[in-house]
């Protein structure tokens, strides 16, 4: 036997699962509330909903309620859900700009290629291909 096995003890394995699920349960509601916050499908607005409640009930009768969770990983509830609820507010933000950054980017392309597919009929004015008012 050697030095791992003697210190491994069969709760750690349970234990470290239930960490590993925990972590993962948790970072789904998160990925679920960001990505679906503002959501127009039916089926969307429920995922968002249901991170949501996840996130604000004040609950511990199931096993992986959201307080349960920060409890299995050593973390403060209100900290983890300021930080989420605070993500989501500076992604509305981020997403507006984004957004009209696009659209500075196609006005910006239209411009572009209006200026372009104007130059040729400059440059044959200017080279002589048009009849001129001599």
């Amino acid at each position: 036997m050697n030095a791992n096995q003697e210190t491994f003890r069969p709760g750690d394995l349970k234990q470290a699962a239930q960490r590993e699920l925990a972590a993962g349960v948790l970072k789904q509601a998160a990925q679920d509330f960001r990505r679906f916050h503002g959501a127009t499908s039916k089926i969307e607005r429920e995922l968002y909903f249901d991170a949501y409640r996840w996130l604000t009930v004040d609950e511990s009768s199931s096993p992986f309620s959201f307080l349960n969770v920060c409890q299995l990983l050593n973390l403060a509830p209100e900290n983890v859900r300021q930080e989420l609820i605070g993500d989501l507010s500076s992604g509305v933000f981020s997403y507006w700009i984004r957004r009209c950054g696009r659209a500075a980017g196609r006005v910006r392309s239209s411009f572009d290629r209006l200026f372009v597919s104007e130059r040729p009929a400059t440059a044959s004015m200017s080279t002589g291909l048009l009849p001129s008012n001599h």
